[in-house]
């Protein structure tokens, strides 16, 4: 259990004694003095828990002590004694906050005791309420810290929080370099020279809290560094965890009331809600700085595979623009004959324009398949998409052997899509199916409303996909066939299953494989 301090204040000798004898039996550290000019010196240096003081004495007044005991320290309990207990005495006391009165002569040790007892209670009973008061602001103070997520924000919220709630001029935040073991300025407000209040911690341990009034008990030589900064009080916290050290830093200017003990445990705990705050900070920036990379790394991966898939279809493609071509140049070349009539000349630059429209549709179809697709959502119709796909690889799909049976039940409706990347994962699958009938084949593809969404078939009647493989056809770089990526599906996967999708392998369905697409009507639910 806790000793308490008691400082006796009486100009009578045999009064001090006394007192001093009966509280030390009692259990108490006891200091006498009879002299208050020494007593308030002594105040100066020694922390004291109550003031036991005499009113009337010659030349100082015990009100006066009372006065420099709350001002150098505030927390300490007051009991004051008298021989002269009146009215106008009992208002003066309470006035000043003083926290018992006792009547002299008492005539047992006991009602010292009791007094003494009552008014460390009070006291005790008063800074309670007073931290309870002062700590409920906090709440909302926590949740304004955590919901900020930007650093430098959050820096000045925190310096505002602790001037705010401490109510001091002067406020900073530092931080630890790991490396050098060192603190450096993050943030202050008001504060001329940060580094100075930090020039304050070789004189502490900086793993514990600090509370020093250049007034009052502690140590002299941070007293008079206070003294030389203008300060008149000032609060230090360090909170030490292992991925983030940090020290904050209250500050009040010669004049401004002490801090007290209530405003020391302030401090503390928002320097705690201030770190856990700025870890979550940094968290939440590491966390959107991977999901960035993720985002960028997928971007990569879908548009590479976008061009192998083109590189697949740049041979049809090829005579697609090579027949008009050299149509063209044929065009051209028997306009040119000097014996010719101006009707047939007009018929040979008529053919011409037309195959160079017809090269410029086919050009312009690849271009839109080459270039990164947008990302933002469009209305688009899936039917119209298919159809579009089937076009662009009629030329492959009938050196292939291949023919494409569609059926769309009822009107399809339109979905909210990245409609590029949906044309990536329809080319896939059908160049998949192609890949796995070698010697030609047929592909269904069914499109129909369903629930919320749209429901496509792509089915072929190939070899199908071996049981043991199923499993894993949407893993990264696996591969079923000879010089696959290994990518085509993972990519499909992953653009499907980002609209709010899914995209699966129907394996009671046969021959061949048969893949199933959904798609939510509004986009990523």
């Amino acid at each position: 259990m806790e000793t308490h301090f008691v400082f006796i204040v009486d100009d009578e000798p045999g009064i001090a004694m006394l007192c001093e004898r009966i509280l030390t039996r009692a259990g108490f550290r006891v200091a006498a003095q009879t002299d208050p000019r020494l007593a308030i010196e002594y105040l100066k240096e020694n922390r004291i828990d109550l003031l036991l003081v005499d009113i009337r004495m010659p030349e100082v007044d015990g009100f006066e002590v009372i006065q420099h005991a709350q001002r150098l320290q505030p927390d300490a309990a007051v009991l004051i004694m008298t021989g002269h207990g009146t009215v106008d005495t009992a208002i003066r006391a309470a006035a000043r906050g003083v926290d018992g009165l006792l009547l002299k002569p008492f005539s047992q040790s006991a009602e010292l005791v009791e007094a003494v007892n009552l008014a460390l209670a009070d006291s005790q009973k008063k800074r309670d309420a007073a931290r309870t008061q002062a700590l409920r602001p906090l709440f909302n103070v926590s949740e304004s810290l955590l919901s900020e997520t930007r650093r430098e924000p959050l820096l000045d919220l925190i310096v505002n929080a602790v001037c705010g709630h401490l109510k001091c001029p002067q406020a900073a935040c530092f931080q630890m370099n790991n490396e050098t073991g060192l603190f450096y300025s993050i943030a202050s407000h008001d504060t001329p020279s940060p580094q100075a209040l930090l020039d304050m911690i070789p004189g502490m341990d900086a793993s514990s809290p600090l509370l020093i009034n250049a007034s009052g008990p502690g140590d002299a030589a941070m007293k008079t560094h206070l003294a030389d900064l203008g300060l008149g009080s000032v609060i230090l916290v360090p909170i030490l965890r292992p991925n983030l050290n940090m020290m904050f830093i209250a500050a009040r200017t010669t004049g401004e009331p002490p801090f007290r003990e209530s405003d020391l445990e302030m401090l503390q705990i928002l320097a705690r809600q201030a770190t856990t705050a700025l870890e979550n900070a940094r968290l939440y920036a590491e966390q959107l700085d991977y999901v960035r990379r993720i985002e960028e790394s997928q971007k990569a991966l879908i548009q590479a595979e976008k061009m192998a898939a083109a590189g697949r279809l740049s041979a049809s493609i090829a005579h697609e623009i090579n027949n008009p071509l050299q149509a063209v140049q044929n065009c051209l070349h028997l306009a040119a004959r000097e014996d010719l009539l101006p009707e047939k000349r007009r018929e040979y630059f008529d053919l011409a324009r037309t195959e160079l429209e017809r090269l410029m549709l086919t050009v312009r179809r690849m271009l839109d398949f080459y270039r990164p697709g947008a990302s933002a959502l469009e209305k688009v119709n899936l039917a119209e998409i298919l159809q579009y796909i089937l076009t662009l690889m009629s030329k492959q799909l009938s050196e292939a052997g291949v023919r494409v049976v569609t059926e769309f039940s009822g009107t399809v409706p339109s979905i909210m899509a990245v409609g590029s990347q949906l044309q990536q994962v329809f080319i896939n699958l059908i160049l998949n199916a192609v890949d796995a009938m070698p010697g030609g084949g047929e592909i269904k593809i069914t499109a129909r409303s369903e629930r919320d969404g749209v429901e496509v078939l792509v089915q072929d009647n190939g070899r199908g996909v071996p049981k043991e493989k199923q499993a894993n056809i949407f893993e990264p770089f696996y591969s079923t066939k000879d010089g696959g990526t290994g990518l085509g599906l993972t990519v499909s996967y992953n653009i499907i299953t980002a609209h709010g999708g899914v995209l699966e392998l129907l394996t009671e369905r046969g021959p061949g494989a048969c893949f199933r697409i959904f798609l939510p009507a509004g986009g990523k639910q």
